[in-house]
């Protein structure tokens, strides 16, 4: 398909007519390869036979180059047959050619019995001898001599130089025209003409334009990918562009294999090189990577270019087609291509090539055991996590572990690569962390490998929710770990447990004291106390106990439970810094998993505070640091809990639905936050007025609970919900003895959340007159006043108001419902706010949103970014306490804060106070 080359057509029809009135002449057609101009002068070599002249052909390999006279051979066989004696006399012929060469003076007067065209094919690859013959056998052109040379070649133009100073130039360069001609690319309406022509419909725009950029418009290789497309049965179109991608890649790939065949060794290996760093290194430098010293550089480059393989831009040369490259490095052999990569590495690196370039290449080399390699690859590991690539990540630590490293070294890589693991390959992850643990615990020598990083990695498995392994691994490991790390193994298995206490266990793990000293077992015991809603004084101590030390210092697991502790005995700012502390830690330590932990339990406070926006954002933050599919399925339930119930109080009861009817992995309902899915599943059900499911699912969690003993209501407070069921589904006795039960649970662990929610959410059981019952949620919303469960307390203040105005007590009615409408005002979708807005008080206007007049002016020109900024500065938090939480740095936040004052009118952080209290109310300071 000679497309969109009417102008060399031409060309060669001139040749052809001066050669029919008996002048000779000569053409060049020249261009990359698959530029259609061997097609041409096969085209030219026909229309001559067609016209009558006598047509002498040769094509020239890369196999038949070291053949003495191979292509004199070919034009001289067409000339007098196989056995002619001017063929012999070449054949015989081993000195320098004479003047005339042999066979030049038969092909000269058979020229002047019938007019001869000389077709020669790939003159780049002409043998030496049938080189300087046809360059003698152009220079007795005469301008009466009737025969014309038309060649082709890729880019090597050698054979035809136009300086007129070189030996091969015609003599009578006046008389005998010699041209040249580059052969161009087809353009994009010469590749929508090739689609149409092959495909047999024509192709979009877009189709086009994709097909153009990955061909580069060459012919052959547009032909061959085309061919391949219409195989597949594909239509032309842009749906299909991904397949046209892959299919064009493998004939890129095919055509550079051929291209390749018979390149001098040191082109091929300047190739490889420039496939593995010829975009960080100038060619010079490529070239001595090579070994290339034979052949001067301007003749690789050369030989390159004809080939069509590279572009050269300023000092350094390309591969044109990443599919080349990706082919050429493919077709070396591993260990050669391993140790090219290991000098590339080296070179670029005494070059000061950036470090990710480096780390690239040092990902394919084999180990190399130079100092700075470890210390770059790390550096690579920390660039990719910041980038969220966490594959390049684990690549990085993994090519790390190959090099020669002490134990303690290679350990602490390893503990780093398994937290790394723990997003991009979690079950790969636990495997190694379990080797490690393996390999460290009963280490005789802590100096050596050991040092606690066993403990570590059992700890940081936990992180992840994997708590049957926790239990498992701990309790294996305790009978060979050293002293030091025993108190710590005993703390993670009983913080892991979530069997009866009373299952037999092998082997015997001691149990925790009851006031444990050790900070990681005091954490884990006020957990356990926390649970079983026992003595919330002593769970407060040592939780406090657990929490001491620097960020850095002692376990993880045991300090959230320590957290989790506190935000049960209603210490939420302490529970709070110490979760911030701990968040500064894992993302230093680039602990994945941990941070996701951290989040959603702060979520979880949020939440309970009423800052619903937070609650989200930590949310967002959670599945940021470790996507769902990474969680382990004994922990997953957790974080979907807290979406349900994040949903549900921002007035998103579809997302809540969609969430607590999707599937589970398996394992899930083996966990120990398995109870507190059942639970929000249990209140969507009863926002759907399902009341049967509601029971069904709440008395599961309950029955979950008590299996294992935990009784406190201020972690999950099943009973309120099951209660409510019974008495819409007619069972009043079980109704109260559920009611009792709870007041019962929630005044024995006597913090003022978990009695004032228990008053709260039991309300409805009592049968009050009028005074009672506005008693009654009075006490409630005194009793949460003074806690940190704000947004019970709204609720509180919600429902006191309809009990006030229902007593008739209008005036204090009113009060009560303005406090909850202030303090939604940043939040009018929420449920809250909903509620409060099908309130009817008298004597308050009821409007469908919230009064406008509680928003600060300027509040709703503020980005989201800044709010949140605002916000936490408002709490009375730094500017690098801010920095931290966001996730940004200390001069962003100066510039949003900067930003707010102005919009809000206000002149500093003083007047920040008062803008919160007219957005959520009296809140403590965090600082």
């Amino acid at each position: 398909m000679l497309l969109e080359c009417g102008r060399e057509q031409r060309l060669i029809g001139d040749l052809l007519h001066r050669l029919g009135q008996g002048r000779p002449s000569v053409l060049s057609l020249t261009g990359r390869p698959g530029h259609a101009q061997n097609a041409l002068v096969r085209w030219g070599a026909c229309r001559a036979r067609h016209d009558g002249l006598r047509v002498l052909r040769a094509q020239a390999t890369p196999a038949e180059r070291e053949l003495r006279y191979g292509a004199v051979l070919q034009l001289l066989a067409a000339l007098d047959g196989p056995h002619g004696s001017t063929l012999d006399a070449v054949i015989r012929h081993d000195g320098p050619p004479p003047l005339p060469a042999p066979g030049i003076e038969e092909v000269l007067r058979r020229a002047g019995t019938a007019p001869t065209l000389v077709v020669v094919e790939d003159v780049q690859w002409l043998d030496p001898a049938s080189l300087t013959w046809l360059q003698i056998l152009l220079r007795h052109l005469g301008p009466d001599t009737p025969l014309a040379v038309l060649a082709s070649n890729c880019g090597d133009t050698m054979a035809f130089d136009t300086d007129p100073n070189a030996p091969i130039v015609p003599g009578p360069r006046d008389t005998v025209p010699v041209r040249r001609f580059v052969v161009p690319a087809l353009t994009d309406r010469g590749v929508a003409a090739t689609v149409r022509a092959v495909c047999g419909t024509p192709g979009d725009e877009e189709f086009i334009a994709a097909l153009t950029s990955a061909t580069a418009g060459n012919p052959a290789i547009l032909r061959d990918a085309l061919c391949a497309f219409v195989d597949h049965g594909l239509p032309a179109d842009a749906d299909h562009l991904p397949e046209l991608h892959a299919l064009t890649a493998g004939v890129v790939g095919d055509h550079t294999v051929r291209a390749l065949d018979g390149l001098p060794a040191e082109v091929n290996a300047v190739l490889r090189a420039l496939a593995v760093c010829g975009d960080l290194l100038d060619f010079h430098r490529v070239r001595v990577l090579a070994g290339a010293h034979s052949l001067s550089e301007d003749r690789i480059r050369t030989l390159l270019a004809s080939l069509g393989l590279t572009v050269s831009v300023g000092d350094k040369v390309h591969i044109r087609f990443p599919a080349s490259k990706a082919r050429v490095i493919e077709d070396m052999p591993a260990a050669e291509r391993a140790d090219l990569y290991l000098r590339a590495a080296e070179l670029t690196h005494s070059c000061g090539v950036n470090d990710e370039d480096v780390a690239h290449l040092l990902l394919r080399s084999s180990p190399l055991g130079a100092p700075w390699v470890v210390p770059l690859l790390r550096r690579g590991f920390a660039a990719a996590l910041r980038r969220e690539d966490h594959h390049r990540a684990c690549a990085c630590l993994s090519r790390a572990l190959q090099e020669p490293l002490d134990a303690r070294e290679r350990s602490l890589l390893t503990l780093e690569l398994a937290a790394a693991e723990a997003v991009a390959r979690p079950e790969a992850g636990d495997r190694r962390l379990g080797e490690l643990v393996r390999s460290t615990v009963a280490d005789p020598d802590p100096s050596s490998s050991g040092g606690g990083l066993g403990v570590r990695a059992i700890d940081l498995g936990f992180a992840r929710g994997n708590s049957e392994w926790v239990r498992r691994t701990a309790g294996e490991a305790l009978p060979y770990a050293r002293s030091a790390d025993r108190e710590e193994l005993v703390a993670l298995f009983w913080l892991a447990a979530v069997r009866d206490d009373d299952a037999p266990m092998i082997p015997v793990v001691p149990r925790l004291p009851d006031r444990p000293v050790p900070p990681a077992q005091a954490g884990a015991r006020a957990w356990q106390l926390a649970t079983a809603g026992e003595d919330a004084d002593k769970a407060r101590k040592l939780a406090r106990i657990a929490l001491t030390g620097g960020a850095n210092e002692g376990l993880m697991m045991p300090k959230l439970a320590a957290c989790a502790a506190l935000f049960a005995t209603d210490d939420n700012d302490e529970a709070v810094h110490g979760l911030d502390t701990m968040l500064t830690a894992a993302r230093s330590a680039h602990l994945r998993s941990m941070a996701a932990r951290i989040f959603n339990l702060r979520a979880r406070m949020h939440l309970c505070a009423a800052r619903l926006e937070a609650a989200e954002r930590d949310l967002d933050s959670a599945e940021r640091a470790l996507p769902p599919t990474s969680w382990h399925p004994r922990a997953l339930p957790n974080l979907i809990a807290t979406r349900i119930l994040v949903s549900m109080e921002t007035g998103r009861p579809d997302r809540a639905r969609q969430l607590a009817e999707a599937p589970v992995p398996a394992g899930g309902e083996e966990g120990v936050w398995w109870p507190a899915l059942l639970l929000a599943r249990a209140r969507v059900a009863a926002h759907d007025g399902d009341w049967e499911e509601a029971l069904r699912l709440s008395r599961e969690c309950g029955r979950w609970l008590l299996r294992r003993h935990w009784a406190n209501p201020a972690l999950l407070s099943w009973r309120p919900l099951a209660a409510e069921a019974c008495l819409k589904l007619g069972d009043v006795k079980e109704a109260r003895r559920l009611r009792d039960e709870e007041l019962f649970f929630a005044d024995r662990w006597g913090t003022a959340s978990a009695r004032g929610i228990a008053r709260l959410t039991t309300r409805r059981l009592f049968d009050d007159d009028g005074d009672r019952a506005v008693r009654r949620i009075r006490e409630a919303a005194a009793l949460l006043s003074d806690s940190p469960a704000r947004l019970a307390y709204l609720w509180s203040r919600l429902s006191q108001a309809g009990a006030e105005t229902a007593h008739g007590d209008t005036a204090a009615g009113a009060r009560s419902w303005q406090e909850v409408a202030r303090m939604t005002a940043a939040h009018p979708a929420s449920r809250l706010a909903t509620a409060a807005r099908t309130l009817t008080v008298p004597s308050v206007p009821v409007a469908t949103a919230p009064p406008t007049a509680v928003v600060p002016p300027g509040w709703r020109d503020l980005s989201e970014a800044e709010k949140d900024t605002v916000l936490l500065a408002a709490r009375g938090h730094g500017n690098r306490q801010i920095a931290e939480q966001l996730a940004v740095s200390r001069r962003t936040v100066e510039l949003r804060l900067s930003n707010a004052y102005r919009k809000l009118r206000i002149g500093g952080r003083k007047e920040l106070y008062l803008l919160l209290e007219a957005l959520e109310g009296p809140v403590a300071d965090a600082s």
